[in-house]
């Protein structure tokens, strides 16, 4: 049976850098981001670098409910199984609570993408990894699950929950053989990061993070690391 590694918002930073770690491991990968012409440029790219990657992709918006859905039911339509699940989708918007609009969208909307994507996805495909006792979750949290920062806002809310979300299916899912883990990685050189007046060398680089989150999933049955957490040799930023 075909195993697949399901990484989502895999077409840039640390969710491209998954996609090139996996597909040159020999994994099937299937990957999803809003951006469909986003998408053709990373099978085109990586088809490139690594021949004879297999990739597939759907262009779907992860903060909404209904093409979450969408997006499970196109892994399940593969057939096959999930050997690993990536929760890389999210959003940061820098800024303090006090300054934000007064409606609470700015929370709202965090929320959804950085945690509702997780637990939407991960209902709709929990089901199947249960029943074959086998599959390991990764949640790409942050320092900002564990420490809050005064232009933090509701980023941090976002995923002080999202790190909750991981605590709590890796309580659940013990007894049934799956592995949970959580990836708090500090600043990493993404677009997130675009135009701060900061060396490269100041930030953790994407492929650090999937190297290291590569070996978390090589670790023997046995082992789980629960709370994966990396940071810039110098400390946040």
């Amino acid at each position: 049976m075909q195993k697949y590694i399901i990484i989502t918002g895999g077409t840039k930073g640390i969710g491209r850098a998954l996609v090139w770690r996996f597909a040159k491991a020999g994994f099937a990968v299937v990957t999803c981001a809003r951006s469909a012409a986003d998408l053709a440029a990373l099978q085109t790219k990586l088809s490139q670098d690594v021949p004879g990657a297999v990739l597939h992709t759907l262009a779907a918006d992860l903060s909404q409910t209904a093409e979450t859905r969408r997006f499970a039911a196109f892994v399940q339509n593969l057939g096959g199984s999930v050997e690993v699940l990536v929760h890389n989708t999210g959003a940061f918007t820098p800024g303090r609570l006090q300054d934000e609009p007064a409606d609470g969208s700015a929370l709202r909307a965090l929320i959804d993408v950085n945690l509702y994507s997780a637990y939407d996805l991960t209902l709709a495909l929990l089901p199947g990894m249960i029943a074959q006792r086998q599959g390991h979750i990764f949640t790409m949290c942050s320092v900002a699950s564990i420490r809050a920062y005064p232009s933090g806002g509701s980023y941090s809310i976002a995923k002080f929950a999202l790190l909750g979300l991981t605590k709590a299916l890796r309580e659940e899912l013990k007894e049934h053989n799956l592995r949970v883990t959580a990836v708090l990685p500090g600043a990493t050189l993404t677009a997130s990061w675009e135009g701060a007046d900061l060396p490269a060398e100041r930030f953790i680089k994407a492929e650090d993070v999937a190297e290291a989150v590569f070996a978390a999933y090589s670790l023997s049955p046995q082992a789980v690391v629960e709370e994966l957490l990396i940071r810039p040799q110098l400390g946040d930023i």
